[in-house]
């Protein structure tokens, strides 16, 4: 199985770039996971409807051209879910859920707190309240793949510039602690470092000072999984060679049938 998720900072800004072409031409893939979509279900591209002739699902945020997230699976799910239960957060469209029965595979937008103090407010909001998400997804009892932009680096190793960020959103102690207890208290597996412990693997990049070219950047976007689907992993590549929004698609690849 073969799971790929991309902020796109915008659907039909990333279409302009490529983003359907690549996704019809990308192999094997059986769930594509997007967020910030920025754009309402009538709004998305047609060739991004079902590409590859995929079930696909949808989550726009109910200010227009704001945030959103979508879902793309080779198979059709037997549920698909658009919410975890706190309306300030599912307003914005930013968890969609595809329900494979023995699997679920979520498409998550964790807020950004770089504009501001009420932004990044909100963003602990948010921390506060997933995590009663994440522990009853582990009691299901099947496997879970979370996929999606955290918005935060967990480890100094997750960005080039850690000593100068440590005051600010995305490299905040409590936000670090926050995702530490998701991987050793809830039990949700960072599937990427299982896989690659190489420094400067990142996945978004800063559009000022040529941070692209020269690789200064924060790893962002995350697979996180249930320990025994994280187990089956067995390769994961951070996507460069076309450039579709400020991040870059994480692709992994799992022993294990959808």
């Amino acid at each position: 199985m073969r799971i790929v998720t991309l902020n796109a900072n915008g659907i039909r800004s990333a279409n302009n770039k490529g983003l359907a072409n690549w996704m019809n031409s990308l192999r094997g893939w059986d769930v594509f996971c997007l967020q910030e979509m920025k754009a309402n279900v009538e709004d998305v591209p047609e060739e991004l409807l079902r590409p590859k002739k995929s079930h696909g699902h949808f989550h726009p945020a109910e200010k227009k051209g704001y945030a959103g997230t979508a879902l793309w699976s080779k198979q059709k799910p037997v549920n698909v879910i658009k919410e975890f239960g706190v309306g300030e957060f599912d307003r914005e469209g930013r968890y969609l859920e595809a329900d494979f029965g023995h699997v679920a595979v979520v498409s998550l937008y964790l807020p950004s707190g770089a504009a501001g103090p009420e932004r990044q407010a909100s963003k602990d909001r948010f921390l506060v309240e997933f995590p009663k998400h994440l522990r009853a997804l582990r009691k299901r009892g099947k496997e879970v793949v979370i996929c999606g932009d955290f918005n935060i680096a967990h480890k100094e190793i997750d960005l080039k510039n850690y000593k100068s960020n440590k005051k600010n959103s995305g490299f905040l102690p409590h936000e670090r602690e926050w995702l530490t207890h998701v991987f050793d208290e809830i039990g949700f597996v960072d599937v990427f470092r299982t896989l690659d412990q190489r420094a400067e693997q990142y996945t978004w990049w800063s559009n000022r000072g040529n941070a692209y070219a020269n690789n200064v950047g924060w790893r962002l976007d995350y697979q996180i999984a249930t320990p025994g689907i994280a187990a089956t992993a067995k390769k994961a590549q951070i996507y460069l060679e076309e450039k579709f929004s400020d991040h870059a698609p994480l692709i992994i690849d799992y022993d294990f049938a959808l």
